[in-house]
């Protein structure tokens, strides 16, 4: 057994998809953060398991060729950026086989797997930030919370957003000191502003505020809001009421201060975004990952797609150039408002919108003898639930094509798919969000015949 606080010396061989390097002491896995494969490095245990070990690096004997510092002064800290110490390159390999690894280990499959797409802008490529507020030595801070805990790590500029956000954020917290402005304490449940939330449009560069608080204090904010809409391309102001006591950030009310929505260029059209809206946080990388959807779903000019957690619109109304008829589902009425006046401005006219269940959506279209060729899925981070497979598998759609944001459960679904009459054909991965640990990756299933 390994001794905690004693130091080791090993080789890092691999890296785990939570970004830790994985080395092997006493014949007992040990992982150690911010280290590379082929790091040699002297670790101290910090904590033994029964099987696994954890440990950190006292020191660097010799280091990787993939170790390459990509500068960052709080990421440490903040512990978003996993990926900041290796090079690009290597965490595109390190993805990758994110990837290949959950769907041959937890799918149990082996499918073709394309080239992995890489990102063009390994910084500032988010086009949306949420950052947390709390009090710091008497003054309001915003920065984002520190790993696994609800403690805010200040944060000046991060590298992965905007550099215009810093500015608008410390003009923001200058207001908010100086006029002495009540910040919230989750601890206490007390104080009013909990977050800033910010978007802007990649192509557009149009900007939108959002101050999440606790109550209503438009008549505080009003001084600001002139502020911001002189000194940055601001188009919208917006407050966003969460009175509740929770850790889930955005409430169910919206007030405008000023100004409406933005809007942006997606896949050539034009997209407006409500605030509530669900966008994707890379617009250059979106537009990637779309078209390989697109080459996936490769359909014919009278097929009929079906769009499911289709958002404000945008992957469906990409595609429908090439199809007879898009048919999109949404469970949140905000978004499938903005994908109507969405297909609206881009003048398309053979997609429709639904708000509800998609199984009972499914059901209602039959009825009408509409059935679709082509399922899309962009499931959120926890997958697909059972019963929105079944509703796809009754379907029985020629081609199914997931955009999947976790490929742990893309591999699950796309198991339970395959023992219910389709066929694993493609996997791409595709680097939404450099230096993170997180990876994307687009699937195509086919029906058996």
């Amino acid at each position: 057994m390994l001794e905690k606080n004693q130091l080791y010396t090993a080789e890092i061989t691999d890296i785990t998809s939570e970004g830790s390097g994985v080395c092997r002491i006493n014949d007992m896995a040990v992982f150690v953060p911010e280290t590379a494969v082929g790091d040699v490095a002297e670790i101290r245990i910090v904590k033994v398991l029964s099987r696994y070990a954890y440990g950190i690096v006292n020191k660097i004997i010799s280091p990787s060729p993939d170790r390459q510092e990509r500068p960052c002064p709080a990421y440490k800290k903040c512990g978003g950026c996993v990926f900041r110490h290796i090079s690009y390159e290597a965490e595109c390999k390190v993805k990758d086989n994110i990837v290949r690894e959950a769907f041959r280990r937890i799918g149990g499959l082996d499918p073709e797997f394309d080239d992995f797409i890489c990102a063009d802008n390994t910084e500032r490529y988010r086009n949306k930030a949420q950052y947390p507020l709390a009090v710091q030595d008497g003054k309001a801070v915003c920065g984002f919370y520190a790993p696994r805990s609800h403690r805010v790590i200040p944060i000046e500029d991060c590298p992965l957003q905007p550099a215009v956000f810093a500015d608008i954020v410390k003009c923001c917290l200058d207001y908010i000191n100086e006029k002495k402005l009540s910040v919230y304490d989750e601890k206490t449940h007390t104080g009013i502003i909990r977050h800033i939330f910010l978007r802007k449009g990649t192509y557009s560069d149009q900007i939108m505020v959002c101050f999440v608080v606790r109550k209503d204090i438009s008549r505080q904010l009003s001084p600001l809001v002139y502020i911001l809409t002189h000194k940055f391309h601001v188009v919208g102001i917006h407050i966003n009421i969460n009175p509740d006591r929770t850790n889930i950030i955005l409430g169910d009310k919206w007030h405008s201060l000023y100004g409406t929505e933005i809007s942006d260029t997606m896949c050539g059209n034009e997209i407006i975004l409500s605030p509530p809206s669900f966008y994707q946080v890379n617009t250059v990388q979106a537009e990637k990952i779309y078209a390989k959807a697109l080459e996936y779903a490769d359909p014919d000019p009278l097929d009929t797609i079906a769009d499911l957690y289709c958002g404000a619109g945008t992957i469906g109304l990409s595609m429908a150039d090439k199809v007879k008829s898009v048919i999109g589902i949404e469970i949140i009425p905000e978004a499938v408002y903005d994908a109507k006046r969405n297909a609206s401005v881009n003048n398309i006219y053979n997609a429709e919108f639904h708000c509800g269940d998609a199984g009972e959506i499914f059901d209602s279209l039959r009825e009408n003898g509409c059935s679709p060729d082509i399922i899309l899925l962009d499931p959120p981070r926890k997958g697909c639930s059972e019963e929105a497979l079944d509703t796809v598998i009754s379907a029985a759609p020629r081609k199914i094509v997931m955009i999947s944001c976790n490929p742990s459960t893309a591999a699950r679904d796309a198991r339970y798919l395959s023992d219910n009459g389709y066929v694993l054909n493609k996997v791409c991965g595709c680097d939404f969000f450099p230096a993170t640990r997180h990876v994307e990756c687009v699937v195509l299933m086919s029906r058996k015949k």
